[in-house]
């Protein structure tokens, strides 16, 4: 079976791993693109990666994590693996803030650990100590594994605590949300075939899995871009839907309802729906950075569950409620 492309002098690649945490930024203001830039300034010799097309947008470098530690496995296996973990910030909009982690694996490693010069070369490769049970260890990454295993989810909730401590954030978010985790494992798809996500589940309120078969020749890199995508519009999603859960809309057009009654009404509904207007309707920007080879993948997500059916019928419910609301009783 073939694999994924790696970085330069690293060994060929047969499972990707990542987890991506996502939230809305704790500040009253988005951050311009001069705060967004000293946010993410993980690094003093590489520089933020900032965009202004389509949307305002900022990457910090990568920073790396040495690792020593057996891997997760699902059918208990003990597969001891060294190597770095690449983890990554970026900001949406100066307003929703993600963190994520990710590395790959070769199907194979030494029988005995090498000076860490070598695994630096090598960032985001961990090298399994002899072959490596390939499913085995996707759907333990999948299922969280077990204490004292590899747990990528920590190294990408250590660098949001980092970001979320910066004086730059005055800790007062204009809505109430909650962050989401998004944990995804790609292996090589059959040659030929093209992109496919074979499952994205909902394991619980906060936390989504996502199985992916990926070409040979698709970088690491890339495959992590499109699963922060993919976290990011699920967070707008599953945000907007949690606004919307609990008013109590259309219950009676204003002409129905005394002016008393209109009056204590009206501004409970503009006031519970307007933060989603002024902050998050104009994220929504499906495939923006996505590579192009990888942007297919977003047409099954379409289809099924449909994410962008589902968000243009919220969009559309609250422009409709606060038209409503509008008309004077």
């Amino acid at each position: 079976m073939g694999g994924f492309a790696p970085e330069e002098t690293a060994p060929r690649a047969v499972l990707a791993c990542g987890e991506v945490r996502t939230c809305l930024l704790p500040t009253r203001q988005a951050l311009d693109i001069r705060a967004a830039a000293q946010l993410l300034g993980l690094r003093v010799d590489e520089r933020v990666l900032l965009s202004e097309r389509p949307n305002l947008y900022a990457r910090s470098p990568d920073t790396l994590t040495g690792i020593d530690c057996p891997l997760p496995s699902a059918n208990g296996a003990r597969v001891r693996a060294v190597g770095t973990v690449a983890a990554r910030a970026a900001l949406t909009e100066g307003r929703v803030l993600q963190t994520s982690a990710y590395f790959h694996l070769p199907a194979d490693g030494p029988d005995q650990r090498r000076p860490w010069g070598y695994y630096l070369v090598r960032p985001g490769v961990v090298e399994p100590f002899g072959k490596l049970p390939q499913e085995a260890v996707a759907q333990g990454v999948l299922g969280g594994g077990r204490h004292g295993e590899l747990d990528i989810g920590l190294i990408a909730d250590g660098l949001l605590t980092r970001l979320l401590r910066h004086p730059l954030l005055d800790q007062r978010p204009p809505l109430r949300s909650r962050p989401t985790r998004l944990r995804w494992v790609a292996l090589p798809a059959a040659p030929g075939d093209g992109p496919s996500i074979e499952r994205f589940t909902l394991v619980e309120d906060e936390l989504r899995t996502v199985r992916l078969r990926i070409p040979e020749g698709t970088r690491t890199a890339e495959i992590a871009g499109l699963c922060d995508d993919l976290a990011l519009h699920d967070w707008l999603l599953t945000t907007v839907v949690r606004m919307l859960d609990g008013i109590s809309l259309g219950a009676a057009p204003p002409s129905a309802r005394n002016r008393a009654g209109a009056g204590e009404d009206r501004p409970a509904v503009v006031r519970a729906l307007r933060p989603a207007v002024d902050h998050l309707l104009h994220l929504w920007m499906p495939r923006a950075r996505v590579a192009k080879d990888l942007a297919p993948l977003w047409e099954a997500l379409e289809e099924r569950p449909g994410f962008s059916r589902q968000w243009q019928a919220m969009v559309q419910r609250i422009r409709d409620q606060l038209t409503l609301h509008a008309i004077p009783p």
